[in-house]
This record gives structure tokens, sequence and C-alpha cells, in this order.
């Protein structure tokens, strides 16, 4: 997977259990794309600083997934559901698969 696509999931999971300040830097970085430095202006912190707490969040983000499997079993079941619906010969269901696959 993808390390930005990952961190996004990570994040869509976990990121409520981060505290505000490491949340709006993550988002920052992640979400809205910017860089180290311009982090660290609007930040009123040093890059160094940014990169560490970037690096922090990652691996607490890490080891909530190593502890708990919510964004694998995500993965797993999206994946069955994908299976699902392409070998479904019932409209009924294809159109039910379609449907969770959107939610998810």
């Amino acid at each position: 997977m993808e390390k930005i696509v990952k961190q996004g999931l990570l994040y869509d999971f976990y990121g409520a259990l981060l505290n505000e300040h490491q949340r709006s830097i993550y988002e920052a970085f992640v979400y809205d794309n910017m860089s180290l430095s311009e982090i660290a202006l609007d930040q009123g912190i040093s890059r160094q600083g940014v990169h560490d707490l970037m690096k922090r969040c990652d691996k607490s983000l890490e080891d909530y997934e190593n502890k708990l499997h919510l964004v694998e079993k995500f993965m797993a079941i999206k994946d069955e559901i994908a299976v699902i619906e392409n070998k479904a010969v019932d409209d009924e269901i294809k159109q039910l698969a379609g449907r969770i696959l959107e939610q998810l």
C-alpha cells in the first residue's frame, strides 16, 4: 500500500487517539500536503521538531494497528465484498455489495 494512503487509513482509524497538537500537524502534512518547513513556520516550531513529531505519530499509529489490526480487517472485508460483487449472478446481490463498498 502506498505510504500516504496507509498514513491516511491509520489516521482515519486511530487519529482520535493522538492529542490535538499531534492531530493538527499530522493533518497539515498528510491531508493538506504542507511541507515540514511550512508547518514549522505556521506552528512556530523547528522543522526538526515537526519531523520528530511526525515520526512519533507514525509510530503511535503503527503501534495501534499492530495491536488492534483494524485497518487490516477493514481491507480484508473490503476485498471480500469486492469478490462477492464480481462473482454474484443475482443483480440484487451485486447492487447490495456495491452499496456496501461505497459505504466503506
